[in-house]
């Protein structure tokens, strides 16, 4: 409905615009009135909540091998995790004490899977000299490119048969992102990689912790298991701490 206040003030403006007849200067009237009523109007804002976000969220992890009731916020030194073995059961790293524990994420398909047959001679050559004081803990990881998609028996099994394996091969778990075993996210905080970067690239990174619980090194995918025996000879020179108590072997 047209304003006669609004048309008796303009009116005089559309008499003069161009190539406006009587109608079509009306319809311009009453939709220039329109506007400048809702100027004027209130706006009503209405408050709703996202459909596509939940109310509540939880997540669920890929896989139950990554749980441990060891956090972040809890842990103070390497001896401050327990992991899950290959049968689901806690490791506690606190076995460990006063140990050279060398740690990798591994798979069982990938280009670098090899370096199983290193890890292992170097595992035996270093036990000959140094008993039980030497470590080493494999952790299969299936977050690069889906490169170790079995389950822990079967990995168990592909270690055992194909390479001979008799260091402790865990339980899978991740090692980057918010699921990561925060044993692997604690060694990264520890030990950086290049440029400060923490994040683990590929398979077959390398972690070496020293008899006295702190990383000492730190190797890429790339590095060999054989070039690794000095630096774990040179931390068994080391005398262990006197607080390091002797702890059970592990299977």
């Amino acid at each position: 409905m047209t304003c006669p206040r609004f048309v008796s003030q303009h009116f005089h403006q559309l008499a003069y615009r161009p190539r406006l007849d009587h109608k079509s200067a009306g319809t311009l009237a009453r939709l220039e009135t329109c506007s400048l009523q809702q100027q004027h109007q209130p706006y009503h804002i209405q408050h709703r909540r996202p459909t596509n976000i939940p109310v509540t969220w939880r997540y669920t992890p890929p896989s139950d091998s990554i749980r441990t009731r060891t956090t972040m916020a809890s842990a103070t030194s390497f001896y401050d995790f327990k992991p899950l073995d290959k049968r689901g059961q806690e490791a506690p790293t606190a076995d460990y004490k006063g140990k050279v524990v060398l740690i990798v994420n591994t798979a069982s398909k990938c280009g670098f899977t090899p370096q199983f047959e290193g890890l292992e001679k170097l595992y035996k050559s270093v036990k000959e000299k140094h008993g039980d004081d030497f470590v080493i803990l494999g952790f299969p990881c299936n977050q690069f490119a889906s490169q170790d998609p079995g389950t822990d028996d079967d990995i168990q099994s592909f270690c055992q048969l194909n390479y001979g394996v008799t260091f402790p091969i865990m339980a899978k778990s991740d090692v980057n992102g918010d699921a990561a075993n925060p044993l692997f996210t604690w060694l990264k905080d520890e030990k950086p990689g290049i440029m400060g970067l923490k994040r683990i690239k590929w398979n077959f990174e390398k972690f070496l912790v020293g008899r006295d619980g702190k990383v000492k090194g730190r190797w890429a995918s790339t590095t060999k298991p054989e070039a690794l025996e000095k630096p774990v000879l040179d931390e068994l020179a080391k005398p262990a701490p006197a607080d390091a108590a002797p702890a059970a072997k592990p299977e």
